[in-house]
C-alpha cells in the first residue's frame, strides 16, 4: 500500500505515531466488518446464477449456464465467474458461502486501505473522520452487499482504491477502469474520475486525455469478448432487462439517501477547495447518471450505488478539512441521524435480509428431491433452480437464454406464449406464489395467485393446462410464499 499513498511512519519515530497509524485502519476494518457480519445471511438469486456458470467452467464444461447447452452471456461482471472458479469445485450452496467470505475478506481489507489513507489527512477533524465512519457503518446497503456473495465488494474495492490513488492518475484509471469491468455501468464513473483527478494533479491535456482512454480499456475489452463470442457488446442483461429511465430516476435519488454518504458531500464551497473530492463527488454525479439511464436494478438496498459510496466517504474526510466545522457537524449528524431512522423504520426490510441466504438454502433442500427427475425445468427464478437440480433450466426472464432476452417485455414480463414454452419441451415448470399453499389444494391455485405477468400468463393458458399438473408446493421462508412445481402431463390444470 506504501507504493499507492506514501510511506507509514517508521519505528523509532515514536510511539504515539505508530498507534495513531495502526488505529485507523483498524476503525476502517471494524466500521466494514460489524454490519458486514450482521447482513451475512443476505443474498440474491443472481448471485447463484454466476456460481453456475463458475461450477461448470470449474469442471471443464465452459462458458455455459445449462452443462451440455450452448456458451450464454449470463453474468454481467464478466470477470467474476473467473474469479470464482478456483472456488468453485463444490456444491452451489457452499461456493455461494466461499464468495460471500471472500467478499466479507475484499471489504474489510478496504475499509482498513480506506482507514489508512483517513489518517494522513491532517486537515480533517478527527470527530469529522469518525463520523464518516459511523456513517459508512450505518449504510445498510454497503453492509448487505458486502456480504451477498455477488462481486459487489470487488467493484466496491477497486473504485476505492482507484480514489486513493489520486496522486497517480495513471495508476488510478488503471485500477478503476477494472472495476468497470465488474460493473460495466461504471465506465463513466471510471473515465470522469480518471479525467478529473489527472486534472486535479495539473498534468498536461494529452495525460489528461489518455488517463481517460486508460480508464476505458478493461470496459472495453469485455465489450469486444462479448461481440467477438456472443455477438453483442453488451451484457445480455441488458436486452433481458430493458431499462426504463423513470424508474431509475426514482432508484438512483432512493439509492443517494439510503446509501447515507451522499449526505456527507453536499458542501459546494468546500468541494471547490478539494480538488480530490471535487473530482469524486463529479464522477459520482455521472454514476449517478449511468444509473438512470440504465433504469436502475430489481435488487434490494440499492445495489448499483454501493460500489462508489466508499469513495465519496474519502471525499467527505476530505471536504471536512475544508469546510467550517460547524456545517461539518451538520452534515454528519444528519447523516448519522438518517441512518438510525431508516435502521428504526426498515427494520423488519433489514430482517428479512438478513433471513434470505437461510430462506434460500431451505427452499432448495426442499425442492431438490422432487427435480431429480426432471432434465429440462422452466421458471423464472434460475439462481435457485440451478443449486437445486443439474437439469436443463429454460430461463424465463432470459438472462441466460438471449432468444428469450430479445422477446417483447421486461424482467418477470417477457412475452413467452404457450407454443414457445413447449418448443422447448421443459418436463417441469415452475411459478412463484407470494401466497401459501390455499386449502392444501394445489390445483386451487388461479391467476390471481401469480402475480408476475410471464407466469400468471402461462398459469392462465390453456395449452399449458392441458400439458401440466401441479405436483409440489415449495416454501420460500416464513411468510407463506413459496414455488409451485408442475409436470408435464396430458392431464389436469391450473389456472382454471
Amino acid at each position: 500500500m506504501d507504493v499507492l499513498f506514501g510511506g507509514m511512519p517508521r519505528i523509532g519515530h515514536g510511539v504515539g505515531p505508530l498507534l495513531a497509524a495502526a488505529l485507523w485502519p483498524a476503525i476502517g476494518a471494524v466500521a466494514a466488518l460489524a454490519p458486514a457480519l450482521a447482513m451475512r445471511g443476505f443474498t440474491v438469486d443472481d448471485a447463484l446464477i454466476a456460481v453456475r456458470y463458475a461450477r461448470h467452467l470449474a469442471m471443464g464444461l465452459g462458458w455455459c449456464f445449462n452443462a451440455h447447452g450452448p456458451s450464454t452471456d449470463g453474468v454481467t461482471p464478466l470477470p467474476w465467474p473467473v474469479v470464482l472458479m478456483p472456488f468453485a469445485r463444490a456444491g452451489a450452496l457452499v461456493v455461494l458461502q466461499r464468495a460471500q467470505a471472500l467478499g466479507m475478506v475484499v471489504w474489510v481489507a478496504t475499509g482498513a486501505s480506506l482507514g489508512g489513507a483517513v489518517a494522513r489527512v491532517p486537515r480533517a477533524p478527527r470527530w469529522a473522520k469518525l463520523a464518516v465512519f459511523v456513517a459508512l457503518a450505518l449504510s445498510v446497503p454497503v453492509a448487505a452487499y458486502a456480504a451477498s456473495g455477488m462481486e459487489t465488494p470487488f467493484a466496491t474495492g477497486l473504485a476505492t482504491l482507484a480514489a486513493l490513488a489520486y496522486r497517480r492518475p495513471r495508476l488510478a484509471a488503471i485500477i478503476a477502469g477494472l472495476a468497470a469491468a465488474f460493473r460495466p455501468e461504471m465506465a463513466p464513473w471510471a473515465c470522469v474520475l480518471s479525467v478529473a483527478l489527472a486534472i486535479a494533479s495539473r498534468r498536461s491535456a494529452a495525460r489528461v486525455l489518455l488517463c481517460g482512454a486508460i480508464a476505458l480499456v478493461p470496459f472495453t475489452s469485455c465489450a469486444l469478448v462479448r461481440a467477438l463470442v456472443w455477438g453483442h457488446p453488451a451484457p445480455l442483461a441488458l436486452m433481458a432487462k430493458p431499462g426504463d429511465v423513470g424508474q431509475g430516476v426514482v432508484y438512483a435519488a432512493v439509492a443517494c439517501i439510503v446509501t447515507l454518504i451522499p449526505v456527507l458531500v453536499v458542501a459546494p464551497v468546500a468541494l471547490i477547495r478539494s480538488p480530490v473530492a471535487l473530482a469524486i463527488v463529479v464522477a459520482s454525479i455521472a454514476h449517478v447518471g449511468a444509473v438512470v439511464l440504465v433504469g436502475g436494478d430489481w435488487m434490494p438496498f440499492a445495489r448499483l450505488m454501493v460500489p462508489v459510496v466508499p469513495t465519496l466517504a474519502w471525499a467527505a474526510v476530505l471536504v471536512s478539512g475544508h469546510a467550517h466545522p460547524v456545517s461539518t457537524a451538520l452534515r454528519s449528524l444528519a447523516a448519522v441521524g438518517l441512518g438510525l431512522v431508516l435502521l428504526l423504520v426498515s427494520a423488519r426490510v433489514v430482517e428479512d435480509g438478513r433471513d434470505v441466504m437461510a430462506d434460500r438454502t431451505a427452499l432448495i433442500v426442499s425442492a431438490r428431491p422432487a427435480l431429480a427427475g426432471f432434465s429440462r425445468v422452466a421458471g423464472l427464478d434460475i439462481g435457485w433452480l440451478g443449486a437445486a437440480t443439474e437439469a436443463d433450466v429454460v430461463d424465463l426472464a432470459g438472462l441466460t437464454d438471449p432468444e428469450i432476452a430479445a422477446l417483447p417485455g421486461g424482467h418477470t414480463s417477457k412475452h413467452v406464449d404457450a407454443m414457445f414454452l413447449l418448443s422447448r419441451r421443459p418436463d417441469a415448470l415452475v411459478l412463484y406464489a407470494p401466497r401459501g399453499l390455499p386449502g392444501g389444494d394445489l390445483a386451487a391455485f388461479g391467476l390471481a395467485d401469480y402475480p408476475r405477468a410471464v407466469e400468471a400468463r402461462l398459469a392462465h393458458d390453456d395449452v399449458i393446462a392441458a400439458h401440466f399438473a401441479p405436483i409440489a408446493w415449495f416454501p420460500l421462508g416464513a411468510r407463506g410464499a413459496g414455488y409451485v412445481l408442475l409436470r408435464a402431463d396430458e392431464t389436469g390444470s391450473i389456472g382454471r
